[in-house]
């Protein structure tokens, strides 16, 4: 007969993370299953493809004309700085179209630069890939939050730059693909931020990527517009939201890397893109005493 236990136990505040459904690859022993999960690569940001098809895009160009009109009408729940800033990426280009095509294109680049940089000089079978996880290591749609690389030997990696033996993240930011998306805590390292930050301005004054064209939307900032939309169709209609439903399409605080300064989430297009911290609103006191940032109002 079992007997009952004394002692009961839950995690302070949280239960254990769920990952959801993964398709298993094989069993290394008994208790060693292997799976198959996606990996959301750290501080960067590509172009989305969740339109899923170009007629798909399409539509998300009407809905933005859509969102434009209405910013232009006093009906969208924005400022007018901000309303000032995003309105001709929404007027003067296809911008579903737009985040599609170069989603698509950011892809591409990936899958060519990793088959590259995966070989080995044998040519025989492919490196692995080193993977460094974030603090906490899944997002809410069960990835891993990491930064990853090719995996060289010690002695390779005596012989290379910061640069030759740089994660994969860092190619997407300096082909211009990825914009920086660096979010609190996970910061790049003391040597590494440097870097990061050079290759985006490099990006971004050689025209590469998505800044071929200068009115492109980041992937956040597509996402935002998105939830921007339906909150603003919900309030067309007529329906009753809260005030911070009404501001839910932003989210996050940002930081200027540069001086300190701690912007608004409405206010972060003040800020270079290359030097745009990211913080949670959860975080955003510790990130004030850890950083010692200072708020400010525009």
């Amino acid at each position: 007969m079992v007997k009952t236990t004394q002692i009961l136990w839950q995690t302070a505040g949280q239960n254990l993370p769920s990952l959801g459904s993964k398709a298993l690859i094989d069993i290394s022993d008994g208790d060693t299953p292997n799976i198959r999960m996606p990996i959301r690569m750290l501080s960067i940001d590509t172009p989305e493809v969740t339109a899923r098809s170009l007629k798909g895009a399409a539509k998300v160009d009407k809905k933005f004309k859509q969102l434009a009109q209405w910013m232009k009408e006093g009906k969208a729940p924005v400022s007018e700085a901000f309303q000032a800033y995003i309105l001709p990426k929404l007027e003067n280009i296809e911008a579903g179209t737009l985040q599609y095509t170069q989603g698509k294109e950011a892809s591409a680049y990936y899958q060519a630069k990793a088959k590259t940089r995966l070989v080995k000089p044998n040519g025989k079978k492919p490196r692995k890939l080193f993977t460094r996880v974030a603090t906490p290591p899944f997002d809410h749609y069960g990835r891993l939050l990491a930064y990853v690389a090719p995996s060289y030997s010690r002695t390779e990696r005596k012989k290379m730059t910061r640069l030759e033996r740089a994660t994969f993240n860092l190619d997407m930011v300096a082909s211009g693909w990825a914009a920086p998306f660096i979010i609190y805590p996970n910061i790049p390292g003391e040597l590494d931020l440097p870097l990061f930050i050079e290759v985006a301005v490099n990006a971004k004054a050689l025209n590469n990527g998505q800044y071929k064209e200068n009115l492109s939307l980041p992937g956040y900032e597509y996402r935002m517009c998105e939830k921007l939309y339906r909150i603003t169709k919900k309030l067309v209609a007529g329906e009753s939201l809260s005030y911070s439903s009404q501001l839910a399409w932003r989210s996050r605080y940002c930081a200027d890397m540069r001086d300190r300064r701690l912007l608004g989430p409405e206010n972060y297009f003040v800020i270079p893109e290359e030097y745009r911290l990211w913080i949670w609103p959860n975080d955003v006191q510790e990130a004030i005493e850890k950083l010692n940032l200072v708020p400010f109002n525009i």
